[in-house]
């Protein structure tokens, strides 16, 4: 996936300004596709160059004007395409997990201390998924509601996963 099919996805779901789908990420895709706000902005500039979306634009009074951007029949195929196409495979990029692979020099004390890091992290995204609205109603709905279900049942088992691991290292630490 790219952040261009991001971007065609939620605005297939409304016409959105650049600000506003900086928010739209951060309300409901975020904990599976993170943008930040100059990356959209370089996308739906690629995207308009290419014909997938057609930009409105408001004026306002005392602020620039806002620019309200939506798909064209091009974008949309696009979207389409995409969705239809075989899946992408995994190709994971964890951070995290890298430092605990190599976290060995910052001995126990160190080790403890990252994972505790790790635990406030998922614990924050997972304040922030519960507080999300529930949505209802129809297809996209459902299907909106299973990926913020994917997101907290990953946060919950990564959780568990942390208190397993800090026994596993806390153990090590006493057989020494």
């Amino acid at each position: 996936m790219q952040l261009r099919h991001a971007i065609l996805g939620l605005l297939d779901v409304a016409p959105q300004s650049g600000y506003d789908l900086g928010r739209a990420f951060e309300r409901s895709v975020d904990h599976f596709w993170h943008a930040d706000q100059s990356q959209i902005y370089r996308t739906l500039d690629r995207l308009e160059a290419d014909g997938a979306i057609a930009t409105e634009t408001i004026p306002q009074q005392g602020r620039p004007d806002r620019r309200v951007h939506s798909l064209t029949d091009a974008g949309r195929a696009e979207l389409h395409e995409w969705l239809r196409s075989p899946l992408e495979a995994l190709q994971p990029k964890e951070p995290f997990l890298a430092r605990l692979f190599f976290a060995e020099p910052l001995g126990v004390a160190g080790v403890l201390a990252l994972l505790d890091e790790r635990e406030a992290a998922i614990r924050a995204g997972l304040e922030q998924l519960r507080a999300l609205p529930v949505a209802s109603g129809d297809l996209g709905a459902v299907l909106r509601m299973a990926t913020l279900d994917a997101g907290i049942q990953q946060g919950e088992a990564e959780l568990r996963w942390l208190q397993s691991t800090r026994r596993r290292v806390t153990a090590e630490e006493g057989a020494r």
